[in-house]
């Protein structure tokens, strides 16, 4: 249904405004009277951008889903309809897209559709996971206690992310802003020099001649560059678009020093974390390693779950076959098994993920603090070799003249 701003007065005399979803501006002003506000103006809302550019669409973000998470469970503990607490939600969310989603869940639901199924409907919004825990919140009746050990869950992805965020911009930032110090002195600065050195007549030093030929070949071919830069980060796109490409570099990442551990000890917390939540509300275990395998997010590891899960699926246990894949740190399968045996699966899962999470906050810590003096000697050798290179010529001068 189309959105109406409306200006009114209330009862006591006050003017106010507000946003109502109505077929039409009667509808509106029909509904505002029973509710004892005088109509003074009904007019439709502004639409967004993203309405006559759909690419420009706001993505919704775990930020947005972790807070509705968690707002759900609240209402719903307080006793509010699931449909009056959906309307509730889609109003306070700033984000156009999951209002649009939302609006559509609460038809859905009203239709006499399950909240679980409703979700279904907006994969990329509701994954499997989030799907899967409402729906056994739903046939336990405990949707509020399900949906708050969801947000509980979601809140420790995000500070996950986060954390591997920080450990990726600062090294990122560092780079870029080295690059561009770089170019900036091959393109503009040092063929002001050159100019001067040659209009001089001086006999140059082997780093010197370098240099400027390093300066003259940015200057010319730079677009080049460029293009084959464009070109090279299309191709792993499409590489990665790829099964197998997509496998081969995500076989890659893991084995980059210091950074392929930190991504995989990631990988290992959030597969585990998702399969302990899942297991503990109830998802039967093949359901959980399918759901599990799709939050990895490394290719490898996926394939070592899936292989995992068809194996659990012929009558083994979890813990060996997880070993046989030799993908995981022995911790893993050893810790599974411990739970099989002792019937506490999602609770040994639980404490890998915590582990791994601690091990990506040490891990996170140790790079930042070697980035740092890394990095500080990379440029200074780089920047300083460049200045050295063309401060020689006039350090010779110096030393003719004197």
């Amino acid at each position: 249904m189309p959105e109406y701003i409306w200006t009114g007065r209330s009862k006591s005399g006050d003017k106010i405004q507000g946003k109502l979803e109505a077929e039409n501006p009667e509808a509106v002003k029909r509904i505002l009277t029973r509710q004892g506000i005088e109509v003074i103006k009904v007019k439709p809302s502004p639409k967004h951008i993203s309405e006559y550019l759909p690419f420009l669409a706001p993505r919704v973000k775990l930020n947005d889903i972790v807070l509705f998470t968690r707002q759900f469970s609240t209402l719903i503990n307080a006793g509010v309809p699931i449909v009056q607490t959906l309307d509730i939600l889609r109003e306070q969310s700033d984000n156009i897209t999951f209002k649009k989603t939302l609006r559509d869940v609460k038809e859905t639901v009203q239709a006499g559709e399950t909240l679980s199924g409703a979700m279904k409907r907006h994969p990329k919004v509701f994954d499997d996971l989030m799907v899967n825990l409402v729906s056994a919140g739903e046939a336990g009746g405990a949707l509020d206690t399900i949906m708050n050990r969801l947000a509980d869950y979601l809140e420790k992805v995000m500070a996950l992310r986060r954390k591997i965020k920080s450990a990726m911009i600062y090294p990122i930032v560092i780079a870029v802003f080295a690059m561009i110090i770089v170019a900036v002195l091959l393109v503009y600065v040092i063929p002001i020099f050159a100019g001067m050195f040659r209009d001089a007549g001086l006999s140059l030093p082997l780093p010197t001649l370098v240099v400027m030929k390093i300066s003259d070949y940015a200057r010319n071919y730079f677009h080049w560059f460029l293009l084959f830069f464009i070109l090279l980060l299309a191709s792993l796109r499409w590489i990665r678009k790829t099964e197998k490409g997509h496998l081969i570099t995500d076989r890659i990442i893991l084995k980059v020093p210091v950074f392929g551990m930190l991504l995989k000890k990631a990988a290992i917390a959030r597969m585990c974390r998702t399969l302990a939540t899942l297991i503990e509300n109830g998802v039967p275990i093949l359901e959980a390693l399918a759901i599990g395998s799709r939050t990895i997010g490394n290719k490898v590891l996926e394939r070592a779950v899936i292989y995992a899960r068809d194996e659990v699926s012929r009558g083994r246990g979890l813990s060996d076959p997880l070993e046989e894949t030799h993908a995981f740190p022995l911790i893993v399968p050893r810790m599974v098994k411990v739970g099989e045996n002792t019937g506490a699966l999602d609770e040994m899962l639980s404490k890998v993920a915590d582990f791994f999470e601690d091990e990506v906050d040490r891990t996170v810590e140790a790079l930042t603090s070697l980035i740092e003096p890394i990095f500080i000697i990379v440029l200074g050798v780089t920047i300083g070799g460049l200045l050295i290179a063309l401060y020689l010529p006039i350090f010779q001068m110096g030393q003719v003249i004197g």
